[in-house]
């Protein structure tokens, strides 16, 4: 280990490698080096870093372009806060980093959080500089775009149909500047009696590349409630493959609290409804225009009905509930007719709103651990989420990202469906009268 990092001290001038019990832990004094003289596939860095979290290192380039030297995964720990440290830096036409097709950035580790080099990132014609973990501050993303920064942000706004609210409206009354409109229900799989089910693969590829979107584009979700519906726009980008999409913490409410303009117009006032036009296209089998984006589907992320039986067997994953306790034990009707109340059986309850601050921002990290503890829900382990219709599942499966479980199945129809079968059983916590 101390010798392969060493190498690392080698090309990396003024930024010496020392041993630190079974990691080794680089700190520099000095400025970063010149870009062009490395390349390097950097780091992923969590968020809330502390004195004893990591990055992790995945290869090194010195000399010419193109002059790889590659290792294995090395974790690397981050002094005590406050240090200043340059750990990798993008370069040469031959990185690594950019034959993935990911955006170069430069990372630096200070006062225990994780920012970017903006300036010698902007070298190399990097668009989105200090890529974050799970959800992003308004500030973050309002430099992101006063830069020009390659970010897409989409208004994912919903609504419960009693609270009887016209979303598209709403959007058009006030948005972020250069927000596209999302609409949940109607870019979902038309053919379904289930609300807004994931589309197909091609209905949902047609829709991003008419909001805009392609696949190296950085994507920002935010809803008007703080974090509410933009966490399944967020999950259905995920479940199509794009890994560059975070959610704006506190959504719509926190931009402007924290002084941030919204406006009512823009060029793009109509793509969110051209997006709802070529979903309806293609499940009619009509000519669509060619996308430029491509949608691939994770399956391990969207489970059916037939998964969530099978798992009863064969209790593979613990599924957790995300609605609220009284409906979780059956002692509150559902607001669907037709609807039984209770859970799946063998499930956890842990309401969404237990993982969100009074306004409206996801928990830090430690805060999320302690509620899944509470409720019995081992992390290590694999989980699937569910919900009423699918939307509040996926601020659970938010939460867990944020503990670094990227791979949260999401129950597609959730109680909605599993509620109203007869083919399902259901546990109840009603109380004895007897």
């Amino acid at each position: 280990m101390q010798g392969r990092l060493s190498k690392l001290g080698k090309y990396l001038p003024k930024i010496p490698v020392m041993a630190a019990s079974s990691f080794a832990t680089l700190q520099s004094q000095g400025p970063a080096v010149p870009l062009g003289a490395i390349s390097c596939r950097v780091v992923h860095a969590r968020k809330g870093l502390r004195s004893s979290s990591h990055f992790v290192l995945r290869s090194v380039s010195n000399g010419a372009a193109g002059d790889v030297i590659s290792g294995s995964m090395r974790r690397l720990s981050v002094a005590a806060a406050g240090m200043a440290t340059t750990v990798a830096l993008i370069g040469g036409p031959k990185s690594p980093m950019r034959n993935s097709g990911r955006e170069p950035s430069t990372f630096v580790a200070s006062l225990g959080r994780v920012r970017s080099s903006a300036a010698a990132a902007s070298e190399f014609g990097a668009k989105v500089t200090d890529e974050p973990a799970t959800v992003v501050t308004p500030k973050w993303l309002h430099d992101q775009l006063q830069a020009g920064a390659n970010i897409k942000v989409v208004d994912a706004s919903w609504y419960m149909p009693n609270e009887n609210r016209n979303t598209l409206e709403d959007y058009k009354e006030e948005h972020i500047p250069g927000a596209v409109f999302f609409d949940l229900d109607k870019i979902s799989d038309v053919t379904s009696d289930m609300p807004h089910m994931l589309p197909s693969e091609a209905a949902f590829e047609q829709a991003a590349s008419t909001l805009g979107i392609k696949n190296d584009d950085g994507v920002v979700v935010y809803d008007s409630k703080g974090i509410f519906s933009a966490a399944r726009v967020w999950w259905m980008f995920r479940a199509f493959g794009h890994e560059k999409v975070w959610i704006l913490d506190g959504g719509l409410p926190n931009w402007k609290a924290s002084g941030f303009t919204v406006t009512s117009e823009g060029p793009q006032l109509l793509h969110g409804e051209a997006a709802v036009a070529v979903v309806q296209k293609v499940y009619a089998g009509k000519e669509v225009p060619k996308s430029q984006y491509k949608a691939t589907l994770q399956p391990h992320l969207v489970w059916s009905v037939e998964q969530m039986k099978d798992n009863l067997e064969e209790k593979k994953f613990q599924v957790i509930d995300a609605r609220g306790k009284a409906r979780f034990n059956g002692t509150a009707p559902e607001p669907r007719k037709g609807v039984r109340g209770g859970h799946i059986p063998g499930s956890k309850c842990v309401p969404f709103t237990e993982v969100l601050s009074p306004t409206g921002t996801l928990l830090p990290a430690e805060e999320l651990g302690s509620k899944f503890e509470n409720a019995g829900v081992p992390t290590d382990g694999p989980i699937v989420a569910s919900c009423g219709t699918g939307v509040t599942a996926c601020i659970l499966a938010l939460a867990l990202h944020r503990l670094g479980k990227q791979d949260v199945a999401v129950y597609d129809g959730s109680w909605t469906e599993w509620g109203s079968r007869s083919d399902t059983p259901v546990e109840t916590s009603v109380p004895n009268m007897a």
